[in-house]
């Protein structure tokens, strides 16, 4: 089944890019314009993640966050808070009523899509068995194990985890930020430059046996998994 993201957003015209994105990207979505109807709806329908913002009408982004915390139903539902308060206060208070992650207006989609698949992932592990397929790399989740053209290869903990992010997503640049937020996650500080070292070594394990180089590194953006690297 489809994981569910609900959107709590009054502004139309960005629940619209949202629930595009969203949809695109294989989600199901549901909807509220307002923060009562944020609690009621996820009471019926409860969803595998919220993206929630902070100014709403009725009531405010962080007491929906809190009244989601006290139900059983949404207890451990990830939240992703929107808002345009960029303060560090607003952040802290935000994480401390039980959002999970935090972005502040005008926002990348591609990140925040990044974010909510590494929410998801994490509460919900078992949605991301199975195997990835990418030309003749073969990543199973299940064994955790990678083969290319039918050949054994030996991946660190951090490059399987950098591989299965890019196979999710094949042609698609994600930034060191995204990349750091999707496979480190978004508390975990580590130099953007780290992302280069696993890239490299990830790089070399699947070149090892004369493989075609899969990784495309695009110059002051980021890194994708695409077949067509020249």
């Amino acid at each position: 089944m489809k994981p569910t993201v609900m959107i709590v957003e009054d502004e139309a015209s960005l629940v619209t890019m949202l629930r595009y994105n969203l949809e695109k990207e294989g989600y199901n979505v549901t909807e509220a314009s307002d923060g009562e109807e944020a609690v009621t709806v996820a009471g019926e329908i409860p969803p595998d993640a919220v993206i929630l913002d902070w100014m709403l009408p009725r009531m405010s982004g962080i007491e929906v966050c809190r009244q989601l915390r006290r139900k059983s139903e949404t207890r451990h539902v990830p939240i992703i808070m929107l808002t345009a308060r960029t303060e560090e206060s607003d952040k802290v208070r935000g994480l401390n009523v039980g959002a999970d992650d935090y972005l502040t207006k005008p926002f990348s989609m591609p990140e925040l899509i990044a974010r909510v698949r590494a929410l998801l992932r994490r509460a919900k592990p078992s949605q991301s068995k199975g195997q990835l397929t990418f030309g003749d790399i073969v990543l199973d989740l299940d064994a955790h194990r990678v083969t290319r053209g039918g050949k054994s290869i030996h991946l660190g903990p951090t490059e399987f985890r950098l591989l299965q992010y890019l196979m999710e997503r094949p042609g698609t640049v994600f930034s060191r930020e995204e990349l750091l937020n999707g496979v480190w996650g978004p508390d975990i500080y580590v130099e953007p430059r780290t992302v280069d070292v696993h890239i490299r070594r990830l790089r070399k394990a699947l070149n090892a046996g004369d493989g075609a180089d899969v990784i495309r590194t695009v110059r002051a953006a980021g890194y994708s998994l695409d077949d067509a690297v020249v």
